[in-house]
């Protein structure tokens, strides 16, 4: 690493949202050294929220999702090119055209990916899709521009909900299958799922919960599915919505901390090793990393949300190019936000962490309200619907640690204890969709031997 770190050789994997910030950042932050970016995907860096939303409603098209930059960036991009390794040791970036690109101080960026189904040859049906990247979102809003008799959407999380949301707006039928009791139950809990359960069939979703697909039929093409329950959904379009998978295959065998959750950092953004040790010229930011938190009892917090793959982006980006006494940490609470059938739904903390949640203003009647989670008598997360003022007050009470019930001037009226209730948060291996806020705890991967 060069003695002056506002220059040398920055390698920055991954061409995301995060990956793009960050590089304005750097140079922001005074980086005048050599930048590259690399990415798999052709496309500069693009916003992905509008692709359930307003591409598939028709209202914008894929290839206007661009993100706009805030600076030039000044950096090298190598797009639709692949990462295939890491040497920690010579501090290389092996790419898949067989060149390596050497860095001092290298960021990984690399996001996920949508999860596909689990057999390969019944998801390549024409008509399957998933939702993750520019191609999926526009070859799915032809398909429903198309006015497909009934759609499939399987898994009943923030993707697959706004996609029902979407097809019920089109006036298209759709099916929505999920492992769950409830959609969102994995974000949300169990009381504000029943409210999108009711939202959904009242805007007349034909929900199933409690159920697996167990096979997509056709020949060639998708004709419809079959479920645990013996029924059968005759559709001819089919979103598999099971949640994000980290793209971290590429560091298998680089000695990172790399895994299934994701790759896990400090509060800095700076990535462990395969045996806990902090590097201090790699960095980590965005939907792949894993970082801890001290409002969420350290634990190591995955996050697949906007705000955070910038608000980490540019931390990271602050801490490459200062040194420790000027570093600073990446704390900030999470949000996330969703509109769907309606309803404006917005969330600060990390609803899962929880024991107990309270109504603290509206009803679940009105289907306008402000819920308060708590965990072990702290004020943890807050969910508002249609109430979205009312939110940057919740956030300071997770910020203070504030106690729970909240104290009067938080509600429009009087919590106690015993207006409280079960958050009945499930085990997240009984849901269909993956969750957008986990708490990873300790997930060892491998038993270790130190070499």
């Amino acid at each position: 690493m060069p003695g002056d770190l506002k220059d040398g050789r920055i390698v920055i994997v991954g061409a995301s949202l995060a990956g793009l910030r960050a590089a304005e950042a750097l140079r922001a932050e005074g980086f005048t050294g050599s930048l590259t970016v690399v990415g798999d995907e052709p496309h500069p860096p693009y916003d992905r929220p509008p692709l359930s939303k307003q591409v598939l409603l028709g209202r914008a098209t894929a290839d206007t999702t661009e993100l706009p930059m805030r600076r030039d960036p000044d950096a090298e991009w190598r797009l639709g090119v692949r990462a295939t390794g890491l040497d920690l040791l010579a501090k290389r970036v092996l790419l898949e055209d067989g060149e390596a690109l050497s860095y001092d101080r290298l960021l990984i960026t690399t996001g996920t990916r949508a999860r596909p189904w689990p057999d390969a040859e019944e998801g390549a049906l024409d008509g399957v899709f998933t939702l993750r990247t520019r191609e999926d979102g526009g070859g799915l809003a032809d398909r429903l521009a198309a006015r497909p008799e009934r759609v499939l959407v399987i898994g009943a999380g923030f993707t697959g909900s706004e996609i029902a949301s979407a097809c019920r707006e089109l006036g298209l039928e759709v099916t929505v299958a999920e492992r769950g009791p409830a959609p969102l139950v994995g974000a949300l809990g169990g009381t504000l799922s029943k409210l999108a359960a009711v939202m959904q069939r009242n805007h007349g979703v034909d929900l199933r919960t409690g159920v697996t697909v167990t096979a997509l039929n056709g020949n060639g093409a998708f004709t419809g599915a079959d479920l645990s329950d013996g029924s059968r959904v005759e559709a001819d379009v089919c979103v598999v919505a099971l949640g994000a998978v980290r793209n971290v295959e590429w560091l298998a065998d680089s000695g990172l901390a790399a895994g299934p959750r994701g790759i896990a950092c400090d509060a800095g953004c700076r990535a462990f090793d395969m045996y806990g040790i902090v590097t201090d010229d790699v960095f980590v930011a965005g939907d792949v990393s894993r970082f801890p938190h001290p409002l969420f009892g350290y634990q190591m917090l995955s996050l697949e949300h906007w705000g955070n793959a910038v608000e980490q982006a540019e931390v990271a980006a602050h801490n490459m190019v200062n040194p420790g006494p000027l570093r600073r940490p990446h704390l900030s609470i999470p949000t996330f936000w969703s509109t769907q059938f309606g309803l404006n739904i917005k969330s600060v903390g990390v609803p899962t962490y929880s024991d107990h949640v309270a109504v603290a203003q509206g009803s679940l009647e009105a289907r306008r309200l402000a819920m308060v989670y708590g965990y072990r008598g702290r004020v943890t997360a807050a969910v508002t619907v249609d109430m979205a003022k009312s939110l940057d007050y919740y956030r300071h009470l997770i910020e203070t640690a504030a106690p729970f019930p909240p104290p009067p001037g938080a509600a429009d009226r009087a919590l106690t204890a015993d207006v409280a209730i079960p958050s009945d948060v499930p085990d997240p291996s009984v849901l269909s969709h993956g969750p957008t806020v986990a708490l990873t705890g300790h997930l060892p991967g491998r038993r270790l031997t130190v070499v």
